[in-house]
């Protein structure tokens, strides 16, 4: 769907985006990460066409950013981290306007505005002025707009930030919704929010690229751990030979108890091989219920925390 091969951009002597390679797949939800000047923006600018690159060249289903800008902009909707609205307009209008530079043919205004703002629930806003609007609707009429003209691919600059919880639930729900139809690049500082929706994440660190794959894999890969965290409803002993009878468990060991009647386990399986449903259904057999069984992998922060601190270690 989208291809960027050795993408570069210097200001001066100063290299913002350092050759980078990478391809966001069609109907997938990219999280892209990185900290603060890592090139994040940069690349999502050009992506968009907004910028050009130095070097390098950028390519939606074979179409060129530089070679044929309009097709590709047609087929890209996009959210910068501040929206680009307009406040003494009510929000039909500003979409109404949007529908205008996209080139949206009359016959389909109405349908491309009334589906917008259904997906991003601002229907019952939509006769107020956007500078009387809140954070949260604000930044739904912003990825409204990026709905506009239904491009296939939606690039969301922190489309969370500044909101409150119940308004990042909300906003997660709906880029999980979005992304049943369009391919998503989700640029994100809320790295549980990234976690909770993306296929893949990539991050980058001084213009290049550190990582790229599932959260699993990055967390599996980092450690060389292959652990699962139970907690039984049974006593230690039996638990402990349940687990060490499990095909593919190289280790078993309690960690103590946290809730009456209910033991907690840690079982190390042979790296590479999901073995949940083999303990799953040994505790069964043993009439112990498993009343929890979850990964042990790292969480994304702590991805995200050692790939930027070996890369700064590195350097």
């Amino acid at each position: 769907m989208i291809q960027v091969e050795n993408v570069t951009k210097k200001y001066g002597q100063r290299v913002a985006v350092d050759r980078l390679n990478f391809t966001v797949n069609r109907g997938e939800i990219l999280g892209f990460l990185g900290p603060n000047g890592a090139g994040k923006s940069t690349t999502m600018n050009i992506i968009t066409g907004y910028l050009s690159a130095t070097e390098g060249s950028v390519k939606l289903d074979g179409h060129d950013i530089l070679e044929q800008p309009q097709e590709v902009k047609r087929q890209i909707g996009y959210m910068p981290e501040l929206p680009p609205l307009y406040p003494e307009m009510t929000v039909r209008d500003y979409l109404s306007f949007v529908c205008d530079i996209k080139g949206v043919a009359r016959s389909r205004r109405k349908e491309n505005m009334e589906r917008s703002m259904e997906m991003t629930k601002i229907t019952d806003v939509q006769g107020r002025l956007i500078k009387n609007l809140s954070k949260g609707y604000k930044q739904r009429v912003g990825i409204g707009q990026a709905m506009i003209g239904t491009p296939p691919v939606l690039i969301l600059d922190e489309p969370t930030i500044g909101l409150d919880p119940q308004q990042i639930i909300e906003t997660r729900n709906l880029i999980r919704a979005l992304g049943k139809e369009h391919t998503i690049i989700l640029s994100s500082h809320i790295l549980p929010e990234v976690q909770a929706v993306c296929s893949r994440v990539l991050i980058i660190n001084r213009g290049k690229i550190v990582a790229s794959d599932t959260a699993e894999n990055l967390a599996r890969g980092m450690t060389g751990d292959n652990k699962l965290n139970l907690r039984v409803a049974g006593g230690e002993q039996e638990s402990l030979a349940v687990a060490r009878g499990v095909g593919n468990v190289v280790k078993a060991a309690c960690i103590g108890s946290k809730e009456p009647g209910t033991v907690d386990l840690v079982v190390e399986a042979r790296r590479d091989i999901d073995v949940r449903r083999d303990v799953f259904q040994a505790f069964a057999r043993g009439n112990l219920p498993l009343l929890m069984m979850k990964s042990m992998d790292l969480t994304l922060e702590e991805i995200f925390l050692n790939l930027i601190t070996d890369e700064k270690e590195g350097s």
